[in-house]
């Protein structure tokens, strides 16, 4: 069973797609954060799902979001894809899939692809949403309602 609604965050290291050290206990706690699962940089749906979040990403950093992308692409790899798109967030690579066991992701499509998930995490460091969905478009909208809601509470 994967992380739900409430869950803490589990503190993790990875790299970003510039070679940085991205660690989670430095937002954990102090700001929110948008952290979406996707199984492979350029494919079809995780280029659109990518793409998605880039046009949604000034909506997110106005309200102090923090939003990364996380897959087991190498740095390589996501500095190539983050350029081709224009994508300004944080690619985490995850080639071990530790973070990814972590959150709990199942793979899906017959176990065959890594699973698609998104989390919202509030300002405490708590799960305020987890989504997960094969299609890719449903993220960023979904992501967009849970951070209006948390504004609200």
């Amino acid at each position: 069973m994967g992380l739900s609604k409430g869950s803490k965050v589990p503190e993790f290291s990875l790299q970003d797609q510039d070679g940085n050290w991205f660690h989670s206990k430095d937002y954990l706690g102090k700001r929110p954060m948008v952290l979406f699962f996707y199984p492979k940089d350029n494919t079809p749906g995780c280029t659109a799902e990518a793409c998605a979040f880039r046009d949604a990403y000034e909506t997110f950093t106005e309200q102090g979001i923090l939003v990364a992308g996380i897959s087991s692409d190498s740095v390589s790899s996501h500095q190539k894809f983050a350029k081709r798109f224009r994508l300004p967030f944080l690619l985490l690579e995850d080639t071990g899939n530790q973070v990814r066991k972590m959150f709990g992701i199942r793979n899906s499509f017959y176990n065959l692809l890594p699973g698609r998930e998104t989390f919202v995490v509030d300002k405490s460091g708590k799960i305020a949403m987890a989504f997960n969905s094969v299609n890719a478009l449903k993220h960023v909208p979904k992501a967009l309602q849970a951070v209006r809601q948390m504004k609200e509470v």
